[in-house]
């Protein structure tokens, strides 16, 4: 067997991940109060473990369960609208799929859902919530299920003696 087109694939598909990786990072350099670098790499990880509890939430309607079903079902299958192996624009189809199916299950399951199925940092689920195209007041202040803003205060409104006990 002929391995130069699949060592050649393979370095295309690494230089192209270097490549984005490398965009990242100066970008997380240039605006570190949008997302650190950290946050940026993990949200991929996130982003899928979110699918994954979406996807298995019975309180999600059936119609968002499809949607993300076929979301999974396109980024795992290897034909894309655009091939994933040109640089840059390759993965471009994967990002606007993910926001599409992201928006549709807001619409049908609720800004909520996202933030009580987000594992990840608060940082990554502000860029998720603008991915899906939901505004950083929908499901509470970050929407986070701890009931914790970005500093980590209590939002709940109530008076707080500080040992997380309600006075009011």
């Amino acid at each position: 067997m002929n391995w130069e087109p699949v060592l050649e694939l393979a370095v295309a598909i690494l230089a192209a991940y270097a490549f984005l990786l490398a965009c990242l990072a100066v970008y997380a350099q240039r605006h570190p109060e949008v997302i650190s670098l950290r946050d940026a790499l993990r949200l991929g990880p996130d982003l899928l473990g979110l699918i994954r509890r979406l996807a298995a939430d019975r309180s999600v309607p059936v119609r968002a369960r499809v949607l993300l079903g076929l979301l999974v079902a396109y980024l795992v299958v290897p034909i894309d609208l655009v091939p994933d192996f040109l640089p840059v624009i390759g993965y471009a189809d994967d990002v606007v799929m993910i926001a599409v199916t992201l928006r549709a299950v807001v619409r049908a399951a609720g800004p909520e859902a996202l933030t009580r199925h987000w594992t990840g940092s608060d940082a990554g689920l502000r860029a998720v919530r603008a991915l899906a195209g939901v505004g950083p007041g929908a499901g509470g202040a970050t929407g986070r299920a701890d009931g914790t803003d970005d500093d980590g205060a209590d939002d709940d409104g109530a008076d707080d003696d500080g040992a997380g006990r309600n006075t009011a």
